[in-house]
């Protein structure tokens, strides 16, 4: 078996890019509880005492709104991290990788570590060489 190193390190890249998306789409479920808090405050706003001041009608969609974005954000994060992963296991789509790696760069401690070394992996000229030759054999396999 004549396995080089350069495919030993894309299908690592490739594992950790599943990892990393599963815990940005993980961490990022947390903010589902200020959407349910907000739902909440919308649905069955709390019971305003006599002579005190009225309950804010704004505050249970402003949690809603607040909290479904954070979240639609950080599983998008995620699962295009993930399919960023897939395609580096298909050598496929080096650009879009690279620029889910810088995008992770500023996701710390985990993210950060994986996009550098993803950029400084898909550009050393082996993996390059690794992407158009799958590039090639796509094109000739097509009829």
């Amino acid at each position: 078996m004549n396995q080089s190193p350069i495919n030993d390190h894309l299908r690592l890249i490739s594992i950790f890019h599943y990892v990393v998306g599963g815990l940005h789409c993980l961490c990022f479920s947390f903010p589902l509880i200020h959407f349910f808090i907000g739902l909440a405050l919308t649905i069955s706003p709390p019971e305003v005492k006599q002579g005190s001041e009225p309950f804010p009608t704004f505050l249970g969609p402003f949690f809603m709104v607040i909290g479904g974005t954070i979240v639609l954000l950080g599983w998008t994060l995620g699962g295009l991290t993930i399919l960023s992963g897939k395609r580096i296991a298909q050598r496929r789509s080096r650009t879009f990788s690279i620029v889910m790696a810088a995008i992770n760069c500023l996701s710390m401690p985990f993210g950060t570590i994986l996009g550098i070394f993803t950029i400084i992996l898909l550009t050393k000229p082996e993996a390059v060489a690794q992407y158009e030759a799958a590039q090639r054999s796509t094109v000739i396999s097509q009829p």
